[in-house]
């Protein structure tokens, strides 16, 4: 579903003139997510230097605490880099070792994005968007200027009345378009030209501009937060929501059901971005999951996107509500 940039790089633009590529990324920096919490720096090199020589490996942990006498490192977040001499070698490890199973958990080895510099502000706000515009219609509009790492389109909330009276098979539950959409794009550079070519301009079957611009700004996340969540949450939970911990940002997921264990909410949230903790809540008689659990993702972007495509997705025939924790969330 989400677009190919490569095919519509040199054709014109909306307004006329044509893309240029952003700067060509590592292709030796892999990102390997789902570790083990017991798995070592030693034994993540040992288990990738097996495909090739590794020039660098690191495992991701909690904030580092100094003591006079030595230093001690925080718990692993569950995933590391690891930076290959050789690009074939890279491509040989994501071949073979994506989808391992360590102990109890399946790893997933990936390319590393850009620095946090190039992804920064690669997530937009778009507002004026026909109300009939579909997803795929959004993406073909955004897809030309660079690779599409989630959309989102906003409807307003069903009650759970509405929820009810519809089949559970149906995944297409939806209130009526906001015409307002979150598109997040793999690279800044890419955001940028979707704003520079689309901004102000009328959508197909559309009769007023459009405005595209940047969802949040990184370094003013905290006044971001309220607006932003009021899309995202519904408004019973509306309240100022924090990092949790200070390490990571907490995620509420609710509506999932009795058999639903850990892994599953591991593998729903994973393609979004690094995910530190998974807690399914559970009856202490019946070891059954009471419906509803907590995921913590390190970067706050990244559980922003998680948020804006999980919430409202069907798993398993029940509709899923996903929201940043409040302090009104179960605990």
């Amino acid at each position: 579903m989400m677009a190919n940039p490569l095919d519509s790089l040199n054709q014109p633009t909306q307004n006329g003139s044509k893309l240029q590529p952003c700067k060509n990324e590592s292709k030796t920096n892999l990102i390997i997510n789902y570790l083990p919490q017991t798995m070592t720096q030693e034994e993540i090199r040992s288990l990738f230097s097996s495909v090739g020589e590794v020039e660098s490996c690191k495992l991701i942990r909690d904030k580092v605490t100094v003591f006079p006498d030595h230093i001690l490192n925080g718990q692993s977040l569950g995933y590391a880099f690891v930076n290959y001499h050789r690009a074939e070698d890279a491509e040989k490890a994501v071949n073979t070792l994506n989808g391992l199973r360590l102990q109890n958990k399946i790893i997933k080895v990936s390319y590393a994005r850009p620095s946090s510099d190039a992804i920064k502000g690669a997530n937009l706000y778009v507002s004026g968007l026909p109300k009939h515009m579909t997803q795929q219609e959004l993406e073909k509009l955004f897809g030309p200027y660079g690779t599409i790492i989630s959309s989102r389109i906003l409807h307003e909330n069903m009650n759970v009345g509405q929820l009810m009276q519809v089949a559970p098979e149906d995944h297409s539950i939806q209130g009526p378009s906001r015409g307002v959409a979150f598109i997040r794009y793999d690279q800044r550079c890419e955001a940028e030209a979707a704003i520079r070519e689309l901004n102000g301009t009328i959508p197909p079957g559309g009769t007023t501009p459009m405005t595209v611009k940047c969802a949040n700004n990184p370094s003013n996340q905290n006044k971001v937060l309220a607006p932003l969540t009021a899309y995202l949450a519904p408004t019973s939970t509306r309240r100022i929501i924090t990092p949790a911990g200070g390490s990571g940002w907490c995620i509420f997921v609710y509506n999932i059901g009795a058999d639903t264990e850990e892994s599953v909410l591991w593998q729903l949230f994973g393609p979004f971005g690094a995910v530190q903790s998974v807690k399914i809540i559970r009856d202490p008689s019946t070891n059954k999951c009471k419906g509803y659990g907590f995921v913590t993702m390190t970067n706050y972007d990244e559980a922003v996107v998680a948020i804006q495509s999980l919430n409202g997705y069907s798993l398993n025939g029940q509709v899923l509500q996903v929201s940043f924790k409040t302090n009104k969330s179960k605990s």
